[in-house]
């Protein structure tokens, strides 16, 4: 049997992978300088199924008010092309992800893809990720730094890219994986893995989600896999990373191989690419 043929990244999907539904989940704290721009690079991509969820948890900024601006200007009647997710309390990155997460599947998206509104996260690579996940059938698609061809902002200091590379290794060491970047949050899902994870139940509030989820999809044997990307830093607004999301991010992956122990058969079958 041979394998898969993966879409050239220079050229566009065929028409009926660009109309598959696919809803970017857009979590937002005070990112009133870059969701404007964020939404339009979407807006403008070759991709007829794709919408834009914005989760925004009662940004003091305004960031709330400029989506529903957004989706004002962008919808058209019998398409909706944006939404707006309004949360009353800020309660992590991972339960906006989680929230976000769960109504776009709820709506219907035969795909959701993660990602930040800060302007680290390439647009132009949805479609080329989508192409993956439809000609391959890999139900996870990691926008990955740490696969050949993938690499970070020149202004990230060298301790920072060190940091995010023990990161990833501390966390696929101690869980067992061959994921490179299975801390990154650029990733596109099948709804379908979405469901079998249980959104609802996941435990992590911050950036280590992105651990759990990712560890809950292979957990369920689900295939990862993993495109380069170039991580930029972000435009304008301030990092939201802070002491208590870092212990976290320490602490998560123990807790996850302890409660794998624990479990009927110990291990888990893990399918990584």
């Amino acid at each position: 049997m041979s394998a898969p043929r993966i879409p050239d990244p220079g050229r566009p999907l065929p028409g009926e992978w660009g109309r598959t539904t696919t809803t970017v989940v857009m979590p937002t704290y005070n990112e009133a300088e870059n969701l404007p721009t964020m939404a339009e690079a979407l807006m403008a991509l070759p991709l007829e199924g794709l919408r834009l969820l914005v989760v925004d948890d009662s940004s003091p900024d305004g960031t709330g008010d400029i989506a529903e601006q957004l989706a004002e200007k962008y919808n058209e009647p019998g398409r909706p092309r944006v939404g707006v997710l309004h949360r009353t309390t800020k309660d992590g990155l991972g339960r906006a992800y989680a929230a976000g997460m769960a109504r776009a599947v709820e709506e219907g998206a035969a795909y959701v893809l993660q990602m930040d509104a800060d302007g680290s996260h390439p647009a132009d690579k949805i479609a080329e990720m989508l192409g993956v996940a439809l000609a391959t059938g890999a139900d996870v698609v990691v926008g990955s730094r740490y696969v050949p061809g993938g690499t970070l902002s020149d202004a990230w200091k060298t301790h920072r890219k060190l940091l995010s590379r023990w990161a990833n290794a501390y966390a696929s060491t101690i869980l067992g994986t061959r994921v490179r970047d299975i801390t990154g949050g650029f990733n596109l899902w099948s709804a379908e893995a979405l469901r079998a994870i249980d959104l609802a139940s996941v435990d992590s509030a911050g950036y280590s989600f992105q651990v759990e989820t990712k560890y809950r999809a292979l957990r369920a044997g689900f295939t990862v896999m993993e495109v380069p990307i170039h991580f930029e830093d972000r435009t304008a607004g301030e990092s939201k990373m802070n002491l208590a999301v870092q212990l976290e991010s320490v602490a998560m992956p123990w807790r996850l191989r302890s409660r794998t122990l624990r479990a009927p058969g110990g291990h888990g079958h893990h399918r990584a690419r």
